[in-house]
């Protein structure tokens, strides 16, 4: 079978030289049980590729499930792929079989790959190395013979740096990778379809066919189509319902394509996600604190400074009131403890030879002291780090994810806080 007999039997219209070679990859690998992973943007047909894959290969007389990843639930994905055994979970009354053990000698499709959680995505890569899979609530092994065929629309690589999804998963699943060209890069096949779809709503609805006239067919061919073949076909779908004329011209096909997507605008290029983890949310608050923190305690030095300058400080009554809740945790005796305290380190420090006591002009406000609160969120961070370390037995990468932070950054302060 060549490739334009799988065109007219799976109905694929097109003639993009990157079409004819993805078609003819799944041909080649077709007759084989490698997996394949199909990539391209959402609405380039993605969904064809494994059709095609199954009715040339010796499982074609066997099950063909699609089972799109992102529509099933996190919670109850695995008891969808993997079955379960009764009483599993709340609401398991009865056993059931998975779609892997539905499709024990046949292919299954697997689309939206990239939105498997991370446990799925162990269970999956367990199958796809051995062909063992065991129920949710079981403990029996179960032996599989099935083809796993995935598409995604993501940037794996992208998944995989920020940890989304294993990268040896990707390895397995992609042993053969087929990409699909985006509608755009199809120039000379975007007319082709139109008219295809044209004809099959005029035959579903029952009325002429539209047609483009010169100027409209430039529009068309020149749009960007970020949704691909599926907003083409709804476009279509739209005007052979709503335009009475069956002749449209450039400015009534200008009025159904969305005007912004039409533009091509300069992309957002994302950086490295290490580069971006220390300015996680949790990492964000941690530096304001720690600014807030620094800064307060260089206000009090500051006002000690004055204080211990031997000279009269005169206070307005709004200063007073400042002082008194800067400095309300503390009795009058601890206060001058700390003055007397800050007045040795400023001598020591910078040579402040003051022998006289401050004065102060209103002290019914206290000072503060500073020595005990200074450092008490870097020891309860300190203290977390510890925790965390021997909770996992030393594993850094463990114990950032159950801190929050990269394991970057977890590095740094293990450096800082000179932990072992």
């Amino acid at each position: 079978m060549n490739i334009q007999q799988i065109k007219q039997r799976f109905g694929i219209i097109g003639n993009d030289a990157r079409l004819n070679r993805a078609l003819e990859v799944a041909m080649q690998v077709a007759p084989t049980d490698i997996s394949v992973l199909v990539t391209g943007e959402s609405g380039t047909g993605k969904e064809i590729i494994p059709q095609v894959i199954h009715s040339l290969s010796s499982r074609k007389h066997g099950s063909y499930i699609a089972v799109n990843c992102g529509a099933i639930p996190e919670g109850t994905i695995d008891s969808e792929l993997f079955g379960h055994e009764k009483g599993a979970f709340t609401g398991a009354s009865g056993s059931r079989k998975g779609y892997f053990e539905e499709a024990d000698g046949g292919t299954i499709f697997l689309d939206e790959v990239a939105e498997l959680p991370q446990q799925t995505q162990v269970r999956l890569l367990r199958v796809l190395e051995t062909g063992e899979f065991i129920k949710v609530g079981s403990s029996k092994v179960i032996k599989t013979d099935v083809r796993v065929v995935a598409a995604t629309n993501e940037d794996m690589d992208a998944a995989i740096r920020k940890e989304k999804f294993r990268e040896d998963l990707l390895y397995r699943l992609s042993t053969v990778p087929i990409q699909l060209p985006p509608l755009r890069d199809r120039n000379g096949d975007i007319h082709l379809l139109f008219r295809k779809f044209a004809a099959d709503f005029a035959e579903k609805y029952r009325m002429p066919a539209i047609r483009l006239t010169d100027d409209a067919v430039f529009i068309l061919e020149n749009y960007s189509w970020p949704g691909n073949i599926r907003q083409l076909k709804n476009i279509v779908e739209q005007i052979s319902v709503i335009e009475s004329e069956r002749s449209i011209s450039k400015e009534s096909l200008k009025s159904y394509l969305p005007e912004n997507s039409g533009i091509a605008l300069p992309s957002i290029i994302e950086k490295n996600d290490k580069e971006k983890d220390p300015f996680s949310d949790r990492e964000l608050i941690y530096k304001f604190l720690f600014d807030m923190k620094r800064d307060l305690n260089e206000l009090k030095k500051l006002v000690i400074e004055l204080l211990n300058d031997g000279d009269e400080v005169n206070l307005t009554g709004k200063q007073k009131d400042v002082l008194n809740r800067v400095y309300s945790d503390l009795s009058n005796e601890e206060s001058r403890k700390l003055l007397e305290s800050g007045k040795q380190d400023f001598q020591t420090e910078g040579d402040y030879s003051h022998s006289s006591e401050p004065t102060i002009v209103d002290n019914d406000y206290h000072e503060h002291v500073e020595v005990e609160e200074s450092l008490s969120l870097e020891e309860r961070e300190k203290e977390f780090i510890t925790k965390a370390l021997e909770k996992h037995k030393g594993k850094r990468k463990n114990a950032a994810k159950e801190l929050g932070i990269s394991e970057r950054t977890l590095y740094r302060k293990i450096k800082e806080y000179d932990l072992k």
